[in-house]
């Protein structure tokens, strides 16, 4: 239904799509600027950068959420919908120290928000109690270290770890002395590169170099792949400025995303509509499991082109913002209008 929608929306705007999960190219166009639908002021729609080349194309193939707000919520009435979000690039800016990468008042109230009408969680590459400190909600679910750390509903499972966290499912933990030790080697090794610095995400290290010198770019990057060479159970992948090593086992931001559905009630349920928003290559494996369900809405974060299998669009942490506003604006409406 969805990509019925996008297909009439992309013959208004003068360009072809297929139904397939990946759109033919298409031509350029120019997004409405003076989209607003009453949004109390919020940015309405996504305005293309002028100085950055192919932007216009990308977004005909990967129209803005919130121009597309509408069908969004015409194919969401009478489903439910369940929101997942990661953090870094999409809650809170990136920024060069990631201990300061803080979410705004705004973004959280409106996350809260969000999260008082449709189940909510949050799946970052973090750290389970980071993100849990910088969020400082209550009333959402966490997923750490890519999914690797769960915190599920309370309610939907029996089980506790040792530690009496009721809910924790931990897929990797049988790694957990390795990830320590490795963590402990990756820090004797980049210690004299200047702005690297390693950060513990309990099951996932990541490896910063935003503050690394260009020029030593590549000698981070062999001193890392040379500590992680020789352990089969160990992937190392590359994200924004950051290295992370991770257990090489089959379990990704798109296997908790399915976790949490099922956790949550909703595995077999044929009117359920996920809603994940990310703007990492980790972010596509949960893209991935809402193409293949042909239902939902896979939301990129990008102010630049860039390869994704997301149907959707929005340019940075201001407009998911104003996005998450305006969801949360249109529910609570709906709940009014038929009281």
């Amino acid at each position: 239904m969805m990509m019925r929608r996008l297909t009439k929306f992309n013959h208004t705007m003068g360009f072809q799509i297929t139904h397939s999960n990946r759109p033919k190219k298409v031509k350029p166009f120019s997004c409405p600027t003076n989209y607003n639908d009453n949004n109390d002021g919020t940015n309405g729609g996504s305005l293309i950068p002028d100085d950055v080349p192919g932007y216009a194309s990308w977004l005909a193939k990967h129209p803005s959420a919130l121009n597309m707000f509408d069908s969004i919520t015409k194919e969401a009435k009478g489903k439910k919908m369940v929101v997942f979000l990661d953090y870094d690039g999409t809650l809170s800016p990136i920024v060069d120290d990631p201990d300061k990468a803080f979410m705004s008042a705004e973004m959280r109230k409106a996350v809260s928000e969000v999260a008082k009408h449709f189940p909510t969680s949050i799946i970052s590459g973090r750290s389970r109690e980071k993100v849990t400190e910088f969020v400082q909600l209550s009333n959402v679910y966490y997923a750490g270290s890519h999914g690797l750390d769960i915190m599920a509903p309370p309610r939907a499972v029996k089980a506790c770890d040792k530690k009496g966290n009721e809910g924790a499912f931990q897929p990797a933990k049988l790694f957990l002395p390795e990830i320590q030790k490795m963590s402990k080697e990756l820090e004797d090794t980049i210690r004299e590169i200047q702005g690297a610095r390693i950060e513990d995400n309990k099951f996932c290290i990541s490896v910063h170099y935003r503050q690394v010198p260009s020029k030593d770019h590549e000698l981070l990057k062999e001193k890392v792949k040379y500590i992680v060479r020789d352990r089969s159970n160990f992937c190392l992948t590359e994200g924004k400025m950051v290295l992370e090593v991770r257990p090489a086992i089959e379990w990704n931001k798109g296997d908790a995303l399915n976790y949490l559905l099922d956790t949550l009630g909703f595995s077999n349920a044929k009117d359920v509509l996920p809603l994940y928003i990310g703007d990492d290559r980790t972010d596509e494996d949960a893209f991935k499991v809402i193409a293949s369900r042909r239902e939902g809405f896979p939301i990129i974060v990008s102010s630049i082109p860039k390869d994704t299998i997301a149907w959707l669009s929005l340019r940075d942490p201001s407009e998911v913002l104003a996005f998450l506003l305006r969801l949360a604006k249109w529910k609570k409406s709906e709940i009014h209008f038929f009281k």
